[in-house]
């Protein structure tokens, strides 16, 4: 286990609260391609991001997702991602671009306990994916983010909820 001091190098990328945009978060479903998957963020009673909704594998579906246009966060001095989570007990993925044009994602999947959490993202072990296929390229190894997102992917019809309380840098 790596113990991080959260004191020192520590970037805030997004933290839900009452003053946050949450209207900035785009949800991005499959129902851009066919499918009947549903899902919002929204922020609870307790002031976190709330990704909630219903994976639907009709029409050949199978994935609910939010995402965050952010200005260059610059990385190079930074190592992790540290996600303050409580899932539903299932996996979620969570999806990072160096820019918002790129066709491509860098990925990392993780499973929730269904209690709070940190989760711990080391950058470089994020893997670069398009369309649910791993391509041909290094792991993530870029100098900045321009775009975050969460990913819920299922083989069958499924509820799920995901409450975020902040994303960094570390």
């Amino acid at each position: 286990m790596t113990v991080f001091n959260f004191n020192q190098d520590r970037k805030v990328i997004f933290k839900f609260d009452k003053s946050c945009n949450i209207n900035a978060w785009q949800v991005v479903d499959d129902v851009v391609m066919g499918g009947k998957s549903n899902s919002e963020i929204l922020l609870n009673e307790n002031e976190n991001g709330f990704f909630k909704g219903n994976v639907s594998i009709e029409n050949n579906g199978g994935f609910s997702s939010i995402r965050l246009n952010v200005n260059k966060i610059e990385t190079t001095s930074h190592k992790t991602i540290s996600l303050k989570l409580k899932g539903d007990g299932s996996e979620f993925q969570f999806r990072v671009k160096r820019s918002k044009y790129e066709r491509h994602s860098y990925i990392f999947n993780f499973k929730t306990t269904g209690k709070w959490e940190t989760i711990e993202i080391p950058l470089e072990e994020m893997i670069p994916s398009f369309r649910g296929f791993k391509l041909d390229i290094s792991n993530f190894n870029q100098d900045e983010i321009q775009q975050i997102g969460f990913l819920k992917a299922s083989k069958k019809n499924t509820p799920f909820q995901l409450e975020i309380r902040y994303i960094h840098l570390n």
